[in-house]
């Protein structure tokens, strides 16, 4: 396979790499709390938004695709934040599979 192009210019969000940690809390259950964990500059690109009816609200989902040049430790369920939005990592793989880049479906959280 040929290394696929990638321009390194258009890596121009600084973005923050953080990690969710379940805190307990005194009812036996635990809530969310987001670690920062690195920095790193990204291409961020608009994929697609849904619109679905649940329980009478509609609730909106917006897809992302990330890219950024490889970093070790990065995983699913991990989080890029972009100013105050936040974008959680739902798939990531090495395009060309020369480990230069990564590029990272992400669901934008509300």
């Amino acid at each position: 396979m040929a290394p696929q192009f990638i321009d390194a210019g258009l890596l121009r969000h600084r973005a923050t790499i953080e990690r969710n940690e379940i805190v307990p809390d005194a009812m036996g259950g635990g809530r969310d709390r987001w670690v920062e964990v690195g920095e790193t500059s990204v291409r961020l690109e608009p994929l697609t938004v849904e619109s679905d009816l649940r329980l009478g609200q509609r609730i909106g989902t917006a897809t992302h695709r990330v890219t950024l040049r490889a970093r070790p430790g990065l995983d699913r369920g991990m989080a890029f934040r972009v100013g105050s939005r936040r974008f959680v990592i739902r798939t990531l793989h090495d395009p060309d599979e020369t480990g230069r880049y990564l590029v990272c479906r992400c669901e934008a959280e509300a």
